[in-house]
This record gives structure tokens, C-alpha cells and sequence, in this order.
């Protein structure tokens, strides 16, 4: 099924195109319109994927609003209908798909509807038959939608912002977000109805990413916003969230618990995405994830399992590098095992995230456990 807008200023001619439309089949109007200027404000919102164009139209010339179509769907098939043959050579330049002449026969409207399905962009390469897993949403360490098992099949955005509107539907978990209040997240500052623009063109190139990389999330229209529908689409933020809940609300821990938690946190919450909206979220998961591995290392600690203790401890270190707490307890569990060595250079590691990074003095605690690691080091090595 092919949709298409139709513009034109006249009643008649868009009757008389939609019925010849009908009569070829397989079309679905997405929408028609005698204002080319409301056209151009609803096309994202409609996502056709193909415009029938008029060119003298008062209030825009078609020529015109074609260049426009171009500027935000550099790919859309465009087919001029007009009484003019004199545009002929400016419809060439804007690379349009057809020209027809008023009045057109079925069969030269039929000719027209053939050539459009390769004016279209060609669906991504579908995966081979062992790889036919279904993907998922990484939001730690990143925002990518993954293929299990594929290190390079990810899915390919046409645009930042289409993917960051992606990412904060997602972020949402399927409750509908207020269009003002996208708008707000993603082009704060910017004049509204072109905000609303931005806001269609994204959406419609989010809907055909999806598609075209056979990614079942649907995006749904709810009150004055949208919702992703994510037909249980395995989501890593979720079940991150989920383990977190069993450690610090359930007071549960054990080796399998430490090493999912591990093995999902891949970094922060959108990390490196430069995503405004998502700071809060990514600062309370990092928050409640230190909690974790605190209360991690304290049940290693007292079943002397030295191994894991360490690893949690070195891993709330990577978390939060100044924390003097944690930092003295990785070294006296070091100096306790004889690693003086080891327990020395975490000295130097949090010594170098206070005194320079934080640009602070070492906790008086924390600078006489320095001096006799120091000292005891010092000794070995004589």
C-alpha cells in the first residue's frame, strides 16, 4: 500500500485524482489539501510516502513547496499535476519523480503509481536467518537498539534528534508524552510552530527507521502527545532497575545478582548523549547503584569472599573516584591480604582525584592511613 497527499487548490481536480487513485488500487490517501501552506505544516504528521503536487496555487507555488518537501524529506517522491507545460524544466531540477499534464489518462496515472515504489528508500538488509534474535534497548552507556549477538548491527538514525526522540519515549516506558513537552525537551527556546515541524518531520523519520529495521515499537498517538508501544521489547534500563530493586528493597545480594548487575551497567544512564532531559535520572541510577555495590561488598566482606569484596570496591572507585569512604576500605582490605603494593597505588588514585581533580584536602582519616600504607610499602621494599 502506497499513501499519498494530494495538493492541489481546486476540489475538483482532487476528486477527480483521488477516484483515478481508487481505480488503480493499492493507494491509501493520507491526505489532501486546497492550502499548500497547512499541507507543508501536516506532512510529518501524516508521513506520506509520496506528494501529488499543483503549481499555481495562490499563497505558495507548488515549485516552491516542493523545494520546502525537499529540505525535510530529501527523498520524497514528488509528481507535479499541473495545466503548465512551461515548469517542466524547474520540476527536473528539483528532481521530481513524474511530470503530468492536466488532463492525464489512468494509464499515464497508472505509469506514474509503478515508478514511485522505486523512488522510495530501499528497507536495511534484513539479518541473516542465525542472527534472527530479537533486538534490544540499550540505554547504559549510551542509547543504541541492538541486535543480541550482531557487534555491528545497530540500528541507524537519520538524524540526532530522530534518535533522541526515540530515547525520550523510551525514557517515558510507554506512558504518553505531552507534545509540549518533547518540544520543550528537544528544542527548548525554538519558535513553537516550527518546533511542531521539527516535531512531525522527526516522528515520521522515526516511524520509517522502525520499519525499515523491522524494530517492533509502534509509536502511538495518545491525548495531546505520543507513546512508544514497545510489545515486550527487552529493555536494559528496565531490568537494571528491576535487580536494583531486589538488592536495596528486598535486601537481597548473592554472586548471581552481583554479576547481572554488573554485566548490564554498561556505563551511565545515556551516557555521552548529551541528553538535558535525562541528568536527573542518570545521577539517581548512578546513586542507587553505588548503594548496591556497597551493600555487595559488605556481604562478600563478611563471607570472606576477597575476590568479589575487591571487585565491588574497585568498581564503586571507577563509580566515584573521591570517595574517601570507599577508597580507605579497598586499601585496608589490601594491606590486610599483604597486597601493599596495590593498596599503595589506590593512595595515589584517590589522592589524585581529591587533591587535583576536586582541587580539596584529604580527610584527616584518610591522610594517616596514606602515611602508614606509605611506610609499610617503604619497608617491604628494603
Amino acid at each position: 500500500m502506497i499513501r499519498v497527499m494530494l495538493i492541489d487548490d481546486e476540489e475538483d481536480a482532487l476528486d477527480l485524482l483521488e477516484i483515478l487513485l481508487g481505480q488503480i488500487g493499492n493507494v491509501e490517501i493520507a491526505g489532501r489539501y486546497i492550502n499548500p501552506i497547512q499541507a507543508l505544516e501536516e506532512l510529518g504528521r501524516t508521513a506520506p510516502d509520496a506528494v501529488f503536487l499543483d503549481i499555481e496555487m495562490p499563497g505558495l507555488k507548488g515549485t516552491e513547496a516542493a523545494r520546502q518537501i525537499r529540505k525535510i524529506f530529501p527523498l520524497m517522491p514528488i509528481i507535479f499535476t499541473t495545466a503548465y507545460v512551461e515548469y517542466a524544466v524547474e520540476a527536473f531540477e528539483i528532481q521530481s519523480t513524474d511530470y503530468l499534464l492536466k488532463p492525464f489518462t489512468k494509464e499515464r496515472l497508472q505509469n506514474t503509481m509503478a515508478r514511485i515504489p522505486n523512488s522510495l528508500p530501499k528497507p536495511a538488509a534484513p539479518l541473516s536467518p542465525s542472527a534472527s534474535f530479537v533486538p534490544t534497548v540499550l540505554c547504559l552507556g549510551g542509547f543504541h537498539i541492538k541486535w543480541p549477538g550482531v557487534m555491528s548491527q545497530t540500528l541507524t538514525w537519520k538524524t540526532k534528534k530522530e534518535r533522541e526522540l526515540c530515547a525520550l519515549l523510551i525514557h517515558y516506558e510507554g506512558r504518553p508524552v505531552n507534545a509540549a513537552t518533547i518540544i520543550e525537551a528537544l528544542w527548548p527556546g525554538h519558535d513553537v510552530n516550527k518546533a511542531k515541524t521539527y516535531l512531525y518531520t522527526c516522528l515520521s523519520y522515526l516511524r520509517k527507521s522502525l520499519v525499515e529495521g523491522a524494530i517492533p515499537i509502534r509509536i502511538r498517538k495518545a491525548d495531546q502527545g505520543f507513546a512508544l508501544e514497545l510489545d515486550g521489547l527487552a529493555v536494559d534500563i528496565s531490568e537494571f532497575e528491576r535487580l536494583l530493586g531486589k538488592v536495596l528493597v528486598e535486601g537481597r545480594m548473592d554472586d548471581s545478582l552481583y554479576d547481572q548487575l554488573k554485566g548490564l551497567y554498561k556505563g551511565e544512564y545515556m551516557e555521552g548523549c548529551d541528553f538535558g532531559w535525562a541528568t536527573s535520572r542518570q545521577l539517581e541510577l548512578k546513586s542507587l547503584y553505588i548503594r548496591a555495590l556497597r551493600q555487595g561488598y559488605a556481604y562478600f566482606r563478611g563471607r570472606s569472599r576477597t575476590a568479589l569484596a575487591i571487585d565491588s570496591l574497585q568498581k564503586l572507585i571507577s563509580l566515584a573516584p573521591d570517595s574517601e569512604l570507599d577508597g580507605r576500605e579497598l586499601i585496608r582490605l589490601h594491606l590486610e591480604l599483604g597486597n601493599r603494593n596495590e593498596a599503595y597505588r589506590v593512595c595515589l588514585q584517590l589522592e589524585h582525584a581529591v587533591r587535583v581533580q576536586l582541587g580539596a584536602e584529604l580527610e584527616e582519616e584518610t591522610q594517616r592511613l596514606f602515611r602508614q600504607t606509605r611506610e609499610k610499602t617503604e619497608r617491604s621494599s628494603l
